[in-house]
């Protein structure tokens, strides 16, 4: 346990605030002691306690006065309301790491005490088994302290990469939605097995563990994907049938389309939220 990281407090204690909490105790960056959570609902504070060994709270305001690190991980819908309690209680030296998506740095800034210092990050849903992706986004007041201490939090639920705001809509259709898509890839080639004659249990774990030693060779290796495809094509051989087949069906354009799609509708959902916010605090 690091004595330096102080006191985490978690505005939500859904299920990413749940998984980035575990993530540090597994680490061992924070104790229990350490880690403080506001849940309007009664039921949810007492499973999170009971799992976590966290305080939980009904109260904003109450994390607020505490932590030294917030995180805010309500949904985009309710920063309308909770920015402003915020405002009343926030220190002036706690940082804010925002996970909601959509939500800018600006956004916050603007409606919190003038030279607050705010993270935006967008972690995917991997980060449940600590093998997630998240990336981290700097506002205008934030310090090269405040980036390092962000970078080690998510590193507890797997890789950071730290990015200028800009990009954050390019990582939400890439790694942000992209699990999704590895999922329709997993199915559908467990599908594949079960139409050559697997069970589909087995067609499952084989489709699954390929994606996962592909992937974690890659990362190991830092080949390049083209090089790697190479190695397994023999000339005349199977997998370069395959992958004519995969081609011819567009299965690279289809992909890229779809995580520029995404990335699209995070530009468009952004803006809407940003206009919604600044109408309610208009």
């Amino acid at each position: 346990m690091s004595d330096d990281i102080g006191t985490i407090g978690f505005i939500g204690a859904g299920t990413m605030a749940t998984t980035i909490a575990r993530g540090l105790l597994h680490a061992g960056l924070c104790t229990p002691e350490q880690l403080i959570a506001s849940e309007p609902r009664e039921p949810r504070r007492a499973e999170v306690t009971q799992e976590l060994g966290i305080t939980t709270v009904a109260s904003n305001a109450e994390v607020a006065a505490k932590a030294d690190v917030i995180i805010l991980a309500t949904k985009p819908q309710v920063f309308g309301r909770m920015l402003p309690e915020l405002r009343q209680s926030l220190r002036p030296e706690t940082l804010l790491i925002s996970i909601a998506a959509g939500v800018t740095n600006h956004a916050i800034e603007a409606r919190l005490s003038p030279g607050t210092r705010v993270i935006r990050t967008m972690p995917n849903t991997p980060a449940l088994v600590r093998h997630g992706a998240t990336a981290v986004a700097p506002g205008t007041h934030a310090t090269e302290a405040d980036i390092a201490l962000a970078r080690r939090l998510f590193e507890s639920v797997g890789i950071v990469e730290v990015l200028d705001e800009s990009l954050m809509d390019a990582v939400t259709g890439l790694s942000g939605s992209g699990p999704a898509f590895i999922f329709v890839i997993i199915e559908a080639m467990a599908d594949a097995g079960v139409k050559v004659g697997l069970h589909r249990k087995t067609a499952q774990t084989l489709a699954a563990q390929t994606v996962l030693g592909a992937a974690k060779l890659l990362i190991e290796t830092g080949e390049h994907p083209g090089r790697l495809k190479d190695m397994v094509c023999s000339p005349g051989g199977t997998t370069i049938s395959g992958l004519h087949t995969l081609e011819a069906g567009g299965l690279r354009t289809t992909l890229i389309d779809a995580v520029d799609a995404a990335a699209r509708r995070s530009r468009e959902l952004g803006e809407m939220t940003s206009r919604t916010l600044a109408g309610e605090f208009d």
